[in-house]
This record gives C-alpha cells, structure tokens and sequence, in this order.
C-alpha cells in the first residue's frame, strides 16, 4: 500500500485530523515522494541523506523557515507511522534540525498613542462606552483578544481589583486591573451594558448591539475605527494592546516573572521577547542607577 496514503488515513482515523491539515500533508508529502523518484529512491529506503537533500531542495526554490519547518514537520509524521508500523527500523528524520523561523518583535504602540486609542470612542454612545471599557481593559491587562471577549460578569471583581481569565489550554490566572479600568467597567456596567443586553442575557460582559457576545471580527471593527478616529499611521490589531502592556511594563522597570504571570506564558523565554526595551529606555535606566554614569561634582 501507498506509505502516503497509509498514514493520511491513520491520521484521520485515529488522530482526527482536520480536513484541511490532511490536504496540507498530502500536498507536502506527494512533493516528496516525486523528489525521490527523481532521485531513483523511495519512501522506505530514504536516509538522512536524502531528506537533507531534499529540504535543501526546498529553500533553492525559495521556500523560507516557516516553510521547510512545516514539511519536514509531516515528513516526521510519516517516517515515526512507518517506525511505529515496522515498515522502517530508523526514523531518518531523527537527528534532522527543525528551522526556526525568525522571531518578530510585536509591534508596540508609544503611551501617546495609547493614549489616543483608548480615548477615541464616543462615549455618548453605549457602544461606544463599551469600547472605551474593553480597550481600557485590554490595556491595563495585557488579556489576549478571546480572554476579554469570553469574560463573564463575576470574572470581574471590582473590590478586590482583578479579573480571573481563561486562557490557553482553559487554564484560569488572576490579573490586577488599575483604577482607570476599573471606573470605566463600573460606568460600563451601570449604564451602557443594560441598554446593549437583551431578555436572554449571556452573561458575558462585552456585549454587541444586539445583545450577544462581541466577537473577533467585531473587536477588529472597534479597532480599525478607534485607530482611524486616532489618526494613526500605524496597523493596530487586538494582540497590539496586549504587547503595549508587557512592553511598558517592563520599561518602566517591573519584573520579568511578574509579567510573564499576568500574561499567563507558560514559558517565560516567550515573555523575554517583550524585553527589547527603546534606547532612551536602556540610557534612563544606565544613568539612574549605574555609579560613574554622572560626572563628579
């Protein structure tokens, strides 16, 4: 039987693998297959130096990191299946170096800019007023895009302070939330929530114009238009405010560990890219605290 085909079927039968993800495979894996055609071989009988040859093959046509990380990803897939069956007695692919892909700095926004953000909506509006909330919140803290969206009512507490989350793997955290957030959730809560909600209340706190959750497309909506509204010259997407939030955090001289908390990273190297701290930043801070920094009186 076709090695492919063998173990397209056994990742959509035992794995469940999407649709889409078993297209993806078989379009990656027949171009290999045709490669070592051309090279007088075939599945079972590939080496290391074959699969070499091959991922070289990819970047001279010009395929980057990202890339060649995801075909060598099915060709993994495929050699552990025919080990596991006892078609091959040695995974080929063993000892092969995953590329990375470049690792982009987020973009952040200057606390201007921020400033200009937050305070764009029209809050006349209980529309309006709610997207004053959510970006005031998104801002003091740092929640990903479908962490504020999915927040209920009790996630917040407004006495003690923070908000409790559920983030990746539905795993809950407690995060502090300032003063400014917080009046303008408590001003949200009392006026413009009950003119947005409907009979059947969700219960979740943002709320569209109809009375159901806000969703992603309608949290990119207020941001294209608070942006426009701001004049800004720059992309702003629902991760901007998040990276806005871990950048001048840490420029401002708070901890690493804390920040990675409230982020909820499981791994604090995913936090240390928001270390990048500007020149001025670096410079302030060399001349605040290093001993000979300033000339002697």
């Amino acid at each position: 039987m076709d090695p492919v085909a063998e173990f397209l079927g056994s990742l959509q039968i035992e794995r469940g693998a999407s649709h889409n993800t078993l297209l993806a495979y078989r379009r990656d894996l027949t171009g290999f297959s045709d490669f070592l055609r051309a090279e007088r071989s075939a599945i079972g009988r590939a080496g290391p130096r074959e699969l070499t040859k091959y991922l070289g093959d990819l970047r001279r046509r010009g395929l980057g990191n990202r890339s060649v990380a995801r075909h060598l990803s099915a060709l993994r897939g495929l050699y552990r299946h025919l080990l596991e069956e006892g078609v091959i007695a040695r995974d080929p692919t063993e000892h092969l170096d995953t590329p990375r892909p470049p690792r982009r700095l987020p973009r952040t926004l200057s606390m201007p800019h921020v400033v200009a953000l937050i305070e764009a909506p029209d809050i006349s509006r209980p529309d309006g007023l709610r997207d004053r909330t959510l970006l005031e919140l998104l801002y003091a803290s740092g929640l990903r895009a479908s962490e504020a969206l999915t927040l209920r009512i009790e996630d917040v507490n407004l006495s003690a302070g923070y908000v409790v989350p559920t983030g990746k793997g539905s795993r809950q955290r407690l995060v502090p939330v300032g003063a400014q957030a917080l009046r303008w959730v408590r001003l949200y809560l009392k006026t413009a929530r009950p003119a947005l909600a409907r009979r059947a209340d969700t219960g979740t706190l943002f709320l569209n114009r109809f009375g159901r959750p806000l969703s992603r497309q309608g949290l990119w909506n207020v941001l294209k238009k608070c942006a426009r509204r701001a004049d800004l010259r720059v992309s702003v997407s629902p991760h901007t405010l998040r990276h806005c939030f871990a950048s001048h955090l840490l420029e401002r001289g708070a901890d690493l560990r804390s920040v990675q908390a409230m982020l909820g990273h499981a791994d604090i190297s995913t936090t240390q890219i928001y270390t990048h701290l500007s020149s001025r930043a670096v410079r302030d801070m060399y001349m605040r605290f290093h001993p000979r920094a300033r000339k002697a009186s």
